[in-house]
């Protein structure tokens, strides 16, 4: 029996959303009576952190503290339209609707200050703080709460706005076809780390190390969360999750958690990430977003690194015991290329 060491390499560079039909988002934002904000969105949470980024971005924007802001992702029945929680659009389309939804709540906000303090609303600007003030006087200065409860209960307005991100149109080629079906891209490249028992055929990553271009870090935490998870589902792809081992012979299938093999706490290991930031031009505070790129590049690095460790290449998903063990016998037993 040998534990050989095997690495492996894989790189991606991923689209952002689609483009059919324009791949729109839209969002709603309104202030309630005491000054807080509400967003409305039909963009559905999975965990991504889709509601801490709209809302970080729509604070943003408005110019009030985050805790002031509230985000709620109704349904397609109740909430403005969205294409879907897919294609790792949320930051980049969401985040763009969201901006232009409380662009305009802000123009609406400013406009009521403007006439409570007896300026021009291109006089007063937010400090990030719940207040609004005169530029160059600091003094002249009411809340956003207060500008809020004269709005609504004096003069009769109302401090919302509307916001909708719509893709162009991509050029076509006439004499190709060719088109671009994105509008930006985000790029990774990873490296894992592994040993492979070539008496039992067991896997067992190592170390993972990473780099990811995700335009900009909106919130580098979460970023981070999410990329570490997103590895871990590509690790739980590449090695253990199957609903169909002997497909299309269906009798083995799993039938609970017990038989459905996933990864648990014991097998997390290090993960080292490097964030590049390069913003996106046409990105929400140039934020494009990890998204589905967690986990992508995991898969092919995982069957890299296996076959740079033994010398066999595993061809189908998850890359089992079994199917390590049978490429072995067909193999005439391990032949390590070498870690480079």
């Amino acid at each position: 029996m040998t534990v050989h060491k095997g690495r492996g390499f894989a790189c991606i560079n991923y689209p952002i959303g689609m483009n059919l039909g324009g791949d729109p988002s839209q969002a709603l934002v309104h202030s309630t009576p005491d000054g807080k904000f509400m967003v409305s969105l039909s963009s559905i949470d999975l965990g991504q952190g889709m509601k801490s980024v709209t809302r970080q971005i729509a604070a943003e924007t408005l110019g009030v503290p985050v805790s002031d802001v509230y985000v709620d992702t109704a349904d397609s029945d109740t909430g403005p339209h969205c294409m879907g929680s897919f294609a790792s659009r949320g930051t980049h389309r969401v985040g763009n609707a969201v901006i232009r939804a409380a662009t305009e709540a802000r123009k609406a906000l400013l406009e009521a200050a403007a006439e409570e303090l007896e300026v021009n609303a291109s006089d007063l600007d937010t400090d990030g703080q719940g207040n609004i003030h005169v530029k160059g006087a600091p003094s002249r200065t009411i809340t956003v709460a207060d500008t809020a409860i004269a709005a609504q209960f004096k003069q009769g307005r109302t401090l919302s706005g509307r916001g909708i991100f719509l893709i162009p149109p991509s050029d076509v080629d006439p004499d190709t076809g060719e088109m671009t079906p994105v509008s930006c891209f985000a790029h990774a490249a990873l490296v894992v780390d592994l040993e492979v028992d070539d008496e039992t055929g067991e896997v067992t990553v190592r170390e993972i190390n990473s780099a990811y271009e995700v335009g900009r870090a909106l919130n580098p935490r979460l970023v981070e969360q999410q990329l570490i998870g997103g590895a871990w589902m590509g690790v739980s792809h590449a090695l253990y999750e199957t609903t169909e081992p002997y497909y299309p012979d269906r009798s083995h299938a799993p039938t609970d958690f017990n038989a459905y093999l996933m990864p648990g706490p014991g097998e997390v290991v290090d993960h080292n990430i490097a964030v590049l930031e390069r913003p996106a031009e046409d990105a929400p505070f140039g934020g494009k977003g990890p998204g589905e790129m967690c986990a992508n590049p995991v898969l092919p690095a995982i069957a890299n690194a296996v076959y740079n460790a033994v010398g066999v290449r595993c061809d189908t998903l998850p890359i089992t015991p079994e199917k390590v063990l049978r490429r072995l016998i067909a193999n005439g037993g391990a032949r390590p290329q070498g870690v480079r």
